[in-house]
């Protein structure tokens, strides 16, 4: 119990330390999980921990995160993505075999051996570019989509390449293991990681029978989610016990994983379709909600166990070999990526997030070259290699995202590749940004007859905003050159409406220090940005929220059976309250200090609730006794 405890101890205080630093750097914390695994390993060989079997417990948070991606597709959007599913995917794999077994016989590998190591190098790392593509708000993206299609298509792959690779077996390589030569290496035959014999009733049947029994268990993983699912929740209601929710929807995956395991499939590949199944199930957030921590708890852990299990011994011994094919497998994929998606109609950053985030070996390499070895498919010593060279690129792929964000993304952003305008229209009234929030404000002014100088950083946006004729000026409103251009020395009223809270804060704090006789309207993005903007002197402050979330508050009111009248008072009411308390604390803001640990700022909150909340709770009543 203690070793336990110790080891859980270890991993877990790793990855707290290694990933807020790793993501503050910029680095994602995928690299920082990867960097935890690898400064614990020495403690956790000292304690006696088996890192692959860690590995395979720790690989199910990848059944999970495809599960949680299969609730967000409803069977429509997946049947629409059926182009990119064979055609992007299906291209991929088949190609990169092919290539890869090519420059494996050039380099005096015998042809089955050659294919198994291309087989093994085709996949890439679902848990890494999954995580990292939502960790940027990238998976929704064209590139993120396209790179979505290859994976599942890779995952689905994976069931025939298991079949495949025993016809591969070199006979040379089985009779040196049998007369003691050789060794296959450590890795026993697990069937890849819960697909062993033991527990597959597939295996040795007839192809028909086969695909008869996988069949049926995709009917059942459908009837399942169909049926089963809304009366098993609302018999788990009954029990009013948060916990047993969770638990429902952990057996719930584990059930369906381990049924695809016994049919011959991916646990991966069914508890995504389990996911797609349920998508427009009303438990469809429930489940979300509940399997999502462990998914990421899991897959940190996956993380670590990769960095842990890199063996540097083997490393420093064939370090110049390990480069050389970890380096020229990243550019022999990328190269073929960005052919294929180029072919598909990929442009621009989409064709490079694409070509780079797909460019590593990935989890299931671990699992097919076990499977390979033990199947005399190429002997220990290129499992080994190999298992360096797949270790080596999935520690990469966070340092080609890093690429991709500094260097390769900024190249195709608009403001870089266009000058921005010379404006020639000066007014006293100033528009930052003409988005969802700077277009309203800017067409209420006009409709009053009020002109304006409106400056936006997406010209793509600027030109849709001209063809219905508002006039706009592409740049960058930060700017202290534009804004001299823009007429800021004679304006009036500055208001800022851009996205970017950064923007906003270089914006308002440049504008107020500048030119205190300007009046500055500044956007907030939340009640935190309103004390920002305050501490930098602007005192016309809207939260973009809020007015929209006072108005959903007076429906409720009015849902609840309070006449409109009543409900407006009322809103009108607490909207006044908030912002004499918010006006109360703004001058206890310290932006060096985390609001959380200011002290005097919360005893002050807490001080005005208990004052107001009676006087509010009050004016409410009397406004619904008026009514009565």
């Amino acid at each position: 119990m203690t070793d336990f405890l110790l080891v859980a101890f270890v991993i877990l205080i790793a990855g707290v330390v290694a990933v807020p630093i790793a993501s503050r750097l910029g680095l994602g914390s995928v690299l920082g999980y990867l960097l935890a695994g690898i400064f614990i390993a020495p403690i956790l060989g000292g304690l006696g921990v088996d890192i692959e079997a860690l590995q395979v417990f720790a690989e199910f948070g990848v059944v999970m995160m495809l599960f949680l991606i299969g609730l967000e597709l409803e069977p429509k959007k997946l049947w629409a993505m059926r182009g990119q599913l064979l055609g992007l995917g299906g291209g991929q794999v088949l190609i990169t075999i092919a290539i890869i077994a090519g420059i494996a016989l050039v380099a005096g590998e015998v042809w089955q051996s050659a294919v198994g190591i291309g087989a093994v190098l085709a996949l890439s790392s679902t848990a890494i570019i999954l995580q990292t593509l939502n960790e940027k708000g990238l998976f929704n993206s064209e590139g993120g989509k396209a790179s979505f299609s290859v994976l599942l298509l890779q995952d689905i792959a994976v069931i025939p390449l298991l079949a495949f690779i025993p016809l591969l077996a070199v006979p040379e390589i089985a009779e040196l293991a049998a007369s003691g030569g050789a060794s296959d290496g450590t890795h026993g035959d697990n069937g890849g990681h819960g697909h062993g014999a033991s527990w597959t009733l597939t295996e040795g049947l007839p192809v028909w029978l086969s695909v008869l029994i996988t069949l049926g268990g995709i009917g059942a993983v459908a009837t399942i989610g169909n049926f089963l699912t809304r009366p098993i929740f609302r018999f788990i209601a009954g029990a009013n016990l948060r916990e047993l929710f969770t638990a429902t929807a952990l057996v719930f995956v584990i059930g369906i994983a381990l049924l695809m395991i016994i049919v011959g499939l991916s646990p991966a590949l069914g508890t995504f379709l389990a996911g797609v199944v349920l998508a427009n199930s009303e438990y469809r957030h429930e489940l979300e909600s509940d399997i999502a921590p462990f998914k990421g708890l899991l897959l940190g852990l996956f993380f670590i166990t990769v960095g842990a299990g890199i063996d540097f011994g083997l490393v420093a011994a064939n370090w110049q070999l390990l480069g050389i094919l970890a380096f020229g497998l990243i550019a022999v994929k990328a190269a073929i990526l960005g052919g294929l998606g180029y072919l598909s109609g990929l442009r621009r950053q989409a064709l490079w997030l694409f070509a780079l985030g797909l460019a590593q070996a990935g989890e299931f390499g671990f699992v097919l070259i076990a499977f390979a070895a033990s199947h005399f498919v190429f002997d220990g010593q290129t499992g080994d290699i190999l298992l360096l060279v797949v270790a080596a690129t999935m520690l990469a792929t966070p340092v080609l995202f890093i690429i991709y964000d500094k260097v390769i993304a900024p190249r195709y952003s608009v403001a870089e590749n266009r000058e921005a305008d010379a404006i020639n229209d000066t007014n006293h009234i100033i528009v930052a940004g003409r988005g969802r929030v700077g277009g309203i404000v800017d067409r209420m002014l006009s409709s009053a007859g009020f002109s304006t100088t409106v400056i936006d950083y997406d010209s793509r946006h600027i030109e849709v905003v001209r063809k219905f004729g508002y006039a706009a000026f592409f740049g960058d409103a930060t700017r202290p050159d534009l804004l001299h251009a823009a007429g800021i020395d004679d304006a009036k009223l500055l208001i800022v409406a851009l996205d970017e809270r950064e923007q906003i804060d270089k914006l308002v704090k440049y504008a107020v220090s500048n030119y205190p006789n300007l009046h500055v309207i500044a956007r907030a993005i939340d009640r935190d940005h309103v004390f920002h903007l305050w501490s930098f002197g602007c005192r016309d402050i809207i939260r973009e929220t809020y007015d929209s979330s006072v108005r959903m508050g007076r429906s409720a009111f009015q849902s609840l059976g309070i006449d409109a009248a009543q409900s407006q008072a009322m809103a009108s009411a607490w909207e006044e309250m908030d912002r004499k308390s918010l006006r109360g604390v703004a001058d206890l803001f310290d932006p060096d200090i985390p609001m959380a640990e200011n002290e005097a700022l919360i005893n002050r909150v807490k001080e005005l609730q208990s004052e107001w909340d009676p006087v509010l709770r009050e004016q409410m009543d009397t406004i619904l006794k008026r009514g009565a």
